[in-house]
């Protein structure tokens, strides 16, 4: 099972509005690189929140419901429905990833505008210690 960061702005739709709904369709990423992580989520794939803007900071956890499909919308686009898991003990910032060296070449830190990008299972892991949680 592989793991994905989602960037949300928080105005737009955030963590909060995960939870509230439970479940919603991950949709209106553009981004060429993006698209092709965001085509690789399967089902039970794990899903890391990050709330762009003033915040920059992973807030929660979800999970892929279902296999990544082509956009209803927009066929030339792809899409996935994300259940809400829970929320961090602790949200993980922007500022914290920088100041550690095993983030040194993580998608977030060195392409911050990308939206969706695959997080290693080791720092997944060390995301989970840093938010205060067992791995």
């Amino acid at each position: 099972m592989a793991s994905w960061l989602l960037k949300s702005d928080p105005e737009t739709y955030g963590f909060a509005d995960l939870e509230r709904d439970r479940t919603t369709r991950w949709d209106g990423v553009a981004n060429n690189l993006a698209l092709k992580h965001l085509g690789k989520v399967q089902a039970g794939d794990t899903c890391l929140v990050y709330h762009s803007g003033a915040e920059k900071a992973i807030v929660g956890l979800a999970r892929a419901k279902g296999d990544a499909y082509a956009d209803p919308r927009d066929a030339k686009l792809v899409v996935f429905d994300l259940e809400f898991v829970r929320r961090l003990a602790k949200p993980v910032t922007l500022a914290v990833l920088k100041a550690d060296a095993h983030f040194a070449d993580f998608a977030l830190v060195r392409m911050p505008r990308l939206s969706v990008m695959p997080v290693p299972a080791p720092l997944y892991a060390r995301i989970l210690r840093l938010a205060g949680e067992t791995p």
